[in-house]
């Protein structure tokens, strides 16, 4: 009598994991990753400066969706270039927008205190913003036009004033 209890235990406890095994499967399937020539996802975020952001905000500008996180180091070394690239663009109608995936608010607070960015930078994270782009791997950017649409996305860091890079931008303004 307690062995069939046990095996029915077992089977109910199999049939559990499979379920579960099968919803996994059928999620990783189904996933969206954004390319190029998608319509971006909306999102809404609030920035440092207690700005409200969505893509609507930017107004007809090209938007530079950067993903990263103060402990990636890749994230780091590109972070100085994209800044640089702000600078430059930022009367040519070229927004760049950091969304941070730091858990830890102090890390991410002391690191931009010391960073001093010029672009716009809000914190997500519950990866919620990144997750409806397919972004998991850090840092990862997009460039979007005014009408929401995919230009460019870039896996991995980059030079942001690389004289390619700013001629692409100069092409698509």
């Amino acid at each position: 009598m307690q062995s069939a209890r046990t095996d029915r235990i077992l089977q109910v406890a199999i049939g559990v994991c499979l379920a579960a095994f099968v919803y996994v499967i059928f999620v990783s399937l189904h996933e969206h990753i954004v390319q190029v020539d998608d319509m971006a996802p909306e999102f809404s975020i609030t920035a440092d400066n207690g700005q409200k952001i969505s893509p609507a905000s930017f107004g007809g500008k090209l938007l530079v969706l950067n993903f990263w996180a103060t402990w990636c180091p890749t994230c780091i070394e590109e972070l100085p270039s994209l800044d640089e690239f702000q600078r430059e663009f930022a009367s040519s109608g070229v927004v760049v927008l950091g969304v941070s995936v730091d858990k830890d608010a102090k890390a991410y607070k002391r690191f931009l205190d010391r960073a001093r960015v010029s672009f716009s930078t809000a914190r997500d994270p519950e990866n919620k913003i990144s997750a409806e782009y397919g972004t998991y791997q850090f840092p990862e950017s997009y460039i979007i036009n005014s009408d929401g649409k995919v230009l460019m996305k870039i896996v991995s860091s980059t030079n942001w004033t690389d004289e390619k890079m700013v001629g692409y931008v100069k092409s698509v303004l």
